[in-house]
């Protein structure tokens, strides 16, 4: 017989007998299970996010390239996040957000990847992929920081999406307008990847330097 591999979220169907036949309503039952790769890399899931400039990028705006990489241990771990950026200026008073987006279509750049990723449908920055601000430093950002709400496992999970790099400074939900609790008036998207599974070795050869800043909880949670 074939070998099945369970893939998850595995979605079950629980039929109700009720008086010898089948009910009309069966109810869903979820049941997660560890992806293949979840248990081949010692219960640990990698992904990465190979960023890209917006092939429409406005002029006097940074290319800027790099990966954003994750890593989560399954299936209750706090998910990890390494951004690694360059092609900023290298000398830059900018403040730039750094958001993951609901699709990951870059089909006509960073415009089809729509909104915030907001499955719990709650006011910015309450959304579970609001990585926060940062400033880059001699032409890079090179930050680690713990996401607690975002997933790579799950009904929930950001693989798939977007990450997106923003003109501006994200400003937390705190502007007057209705646009700043739906995005926080980052501006313009100017690059952006395709959060997709990768195996350890990128996690694992890309180290902080010294000195470089470790944060628990995004930038604005600060």
């Amino acid at each position: 017989m074939e070998e099945i591999i369970l893939k998850f979220p595995l979605i079950l169907l629980a039929l109700h007998i009720q008086g010898g036949e089948f009910s009309d309503n069966p109810v869903p039952l979820i049941v997660e299970a560890p992806m293949p790769e979840v248990v081949e890399f010692n219960n640990t899931i990698y992904a990465t996010c190979e960023v890209t400039h917006d092939p429409n990028l406005p002029p006097g705006l940074p290319e800027i390239s790099g990966q954003v990489l994750f890593k989560q241990l399954f299936p209750n771990g706090t998910l990890e996040v390494k951004i690694n950026l360059r092609g900023l200026p290298a000398i830059d008073h900018q403040e730039r957000a750094i958001h993951i987006h609901q699709y990951g279509d870059l089909s006509q750049g960073c415009v089809t990847v729509g909104p915030h990723y907001n499955p719990q449908g709650v006011d910015h920055p309450g959304h579970p992929g609001d990585l926060g601000n940062y400033l880059s430093m001699q032409g890079l950002i090179r930050r680690f920081l713990k996401l607690p709400e975002a997933k790579l496992f799950g009904a929930q999970s950001i693989l798939g999406r977007a990450v997106v790099v923003h003109e501006k400074e994200d400003d937390l939900g705190m502007g007057s307008d209705v646009e700043s609790k739906r995005s926080g008036n980052a501006g313009k998207r100017i690059a952006g990847c395709v959060i997709g599974i990768t195996n350890p070795s990128l996690w694992q050869k890309t180290e902080l330097l010294p000195g470089e800043e470790v944060k628990e909880g995004t930038e604005s949670q600060r």
